[in-house]
């Protein structure tokens, strides 16, 4: 069964995650080419939405080959997030807007923002009626199973995001203490899928084809949602599209297509961000993509230094040289 959220119908049920710093319009076209069914971005400030932050601005722009996608804000409070959440329904080309409840680092948590939000159920209904009033496209949440292990409350939250008209939820399977540690539980998964009809994704420990079907096989989820495991291998995406496609995708990523992605994603990255901000931005997925590869200790000590896009063509060079040489 297909996930339709409206008129939206996904073409699959393989989602990529919000993931700050990395699922920004670069990363997500570059992803695009694989066809998931469903791209999040990364998180915006309400606040800075608000204030009419011109960086923040920029991060909600979308072109015409994303869709359909989901565009991802975070706040606490109900005025604010309302006046985000019409701008975003007003002056973006989303598909979806989504409610960051789940993000559990210091920063946005001191604010009551992102996984903070689950220590306060009736303040998630407040909100999220209100929100859901106010804008005419369709409202999802991400949510994690609690706050820590003595307050699982994700079923409950997610009967509150229903009832306030939301019509999809995402759960992370792992508290907010647990941050990325330890297993995400399935369980509170299938918990959540048994107690609510609307659409349900969910998200933690994806990294296969096999623990895709684990998930939705074990949890009866709708989706699954794709987060870190793509920085080290984008093309798990299509691996997991191919199989929902019942075709092969045996093919092994090579050396070369890992160096080629990282040329046209640092190309993309400088034609949305500028020279100086992509390169900046690259090197942390720079140093995630060559993971693995022959020889890649000094490589990844010149990637965190680079600063133009010839300079990483020149790094790039001369490892496929020290390669050769290595292996010949």
């Amino acid at each position: 069964m297909s996930i339709k959220i409206r008129t939206i119908e996904l073409a699959n049920p393989i989602v990529v995650a919000p993931m700050a710093g990395v699922t920004d319009e670069s990363f997500r076209v570059m992803l695009r080419q694989f066809n998931p069914g469903l791209i999040y971005t990364e998180m915006v400030s309400d606040k800075a939405i608000v204030y009419r932050n011109q960086r923040t601005l920029d991060m909600m722009h979308i072109e015409p080959e994303e869709h359909p996608i989901t565009l991802q804000v975070f706040g606490h409070d109900i005025d604010s997030m309302v006046e985000a959440a019409v701008y975003i329904d007003q002056n973006t080309d989303c598909d979806i807007i989504d409610v960051n409840m789940g993000c559990p680092v210091s920063k946005v948590v001191k604010n009551q923002a992102g996984s903070a939000l689950m220590q306060d159920p009736e303040h998630i209904g407040k909100m999220m009626e209100a929100l859901v009033k106010a804008v005419s496209k369709p409202v999802s949440a991400k949510i994690r199973a609690g706050w820590d292990q003595s307050s699982i409350n994700a079923v409950e939250v997610a009967r509150i995001l229903e009832a306030s008209g939301v019509e999809l939820v995402a759960v992370h399977g792992r508290t907010r203490s647990q941050m990325y540690q330890g297993s995400a539980d399935l369980e509170i998964i299938r918990a959540v899928k048994q107690a609510v009809s609307i659409p349900v994704l969910g998200n933690g420990d994806i990294d296969s084809v096999e623990s895709a079907h684990h998930m939705m096989d074990y949890t009866g989820c709708d989706g699954v949602m794709i987060g870190r495991a793509t920085l080290k291998n984008p093309w798990l995406i299509k691996q997991l599209v191919d199989d929902y496609n019942h075709q092969l995708s045996d093919r092994v990523v090579t050396m070369t297509d890992k160096l080629n992605w990282l040329d046209r994603h640092c190309r993309l990255s400088i034609n949305h961000l500028g020279e100086d901000m992509a390169m900046r931005h690259m090197r942390s997925h720079a140093l995630w993509l060559v993971s693995g590869l022959p020889k890649s200790a000094e490589l990844k000590r010149l990637l965190t230094e680079m600063k133009s896009y010839g300079e990483f063509v020149r790094i790039i060079e001369e490892y496929k040289e020290r390669v050769e040489n290595y292996e010949s």
